[in-house]
């Protein structure tokens, strides 16, 4: 087994994103020895166990190969590509998030933090050139009028400046900064925490199309992936190693949001947040 792409595909599919056990393996022999050692049961039980039950089968180099060639002919079907860290398209910020990944706090939503191994792009956009000037804006679900005002506006401006407005295709905050910045004729990046075959919320399925025919709708997880609440959380930290800072518009006190800024300023990315009525408790 030598093909690296083959090793990148397969172990970020049939791994969880941001899991440290690979991401600190790939970091110390490589994608293809990593994949070896899988094969050969050389990793924790746990982790074995996962990537069996998602194979479907046990790990073998051949079922392996027709992992992939599966992965590779359902990128093509869904007009999707697959890049991996030996590509020249990919984002090279996303490597910072292995220096976060090595601050062992013990709490839980600290554990998914290693680097993607394989990003699924659908849009014409480059990737890397793209997110090379680039600004996340992000906030509640359930804004209010005047957060969506804010988001909408701030993203207009960035987007009409050339920056490229990153966000996690959300209702309220997320979806007015989109919008936004295709209304302006800007780029815009929506950094989904499910397959690229089903993005989420269905409710902004037409700006998904939007976005992919304008921008690039970008996940980490293989399609026919569904979201829920710790993908989210593990997403974030794409957001926010994708872009020189972080804006948050509107956040409740446990929001998502709040995390994602986290994340910024400890990969050393700006953490900005707006202002707003002191009597709201979505004000950040």
């Amino acid at each position: 087994m030598t093909d690296r792409r083959i090793a990148w595909l397969a172990l970020g599919s049939l791994a969880e994103p941001g899991n440290r056990e690979i991401g600190e393996l790939v970091r110390a022999t490589g994608p293809v020895h990593t994949l070896e050692r899988a094969c050969a049961g050389r990793l924790s039980e746990t982790l074995t166990g996962a990537m069996t039950a998602r194979l479907g089968s046990a790990l073998t180099p051949e079922s392996i190969a027709r992992h992939t060639e599966r992965l590779t002919a359902e990128a093509d079907r869904l007009g999707a590509r697959i890049t991996c860290p030996d590509d020249a398209d990919w984002p090279q910020s996303l490597a910072d998030l292995a220096r976060i990944s090595r601050v062992h706090t013990g709490a839980p939503v600290e554990r998914d933090t290693d680097p993607p191994l394989t990003l699924w792009a659908r849009g014409a956009l480059p990737l890397a050139d793209t997110l090379q000037r680039s600004v996340a804006i992000v906030g509640a679900r359930a804004a209010t009028s005047y957060g969506e005002f804010v988001a909408g506006d701030l993203a207009h401006a960035l987007a009409a400046h050339d920056w490229t407005v990153v966000s996690g295709g959300a209702l309220g905050i997320d979806a007015a900064a989109h919008r936004a910045a295709l209304n302006a004729g800007g780029r815009t990046v929506a950094v989904l925490a499910c397959g690229i075959d089903r993005p989420y919320p269905v409710s902004n399925t037409g700006l998904f199309e939007q976005i992919g025919e304008s921008g690039l709708l970008l996940t980490e997880w293989p399609p026919g992936s569904p979201p829920h609440r710790v993908r989210f959380l593990v997403r974030n930290r794409v957001i926010a190693a994708l872009s020189a800072g972080t804006v948050v518009v509107e956040a409740a006190r446990r929001s998502g949001s709040r995390q994602t800024l986290h994340r910024a300023a400890q990969l050393g990315r700006i953490p900005m947040v707006v202002p707003g009525p002191v009597t709201s408790p979505k004000c950040a």
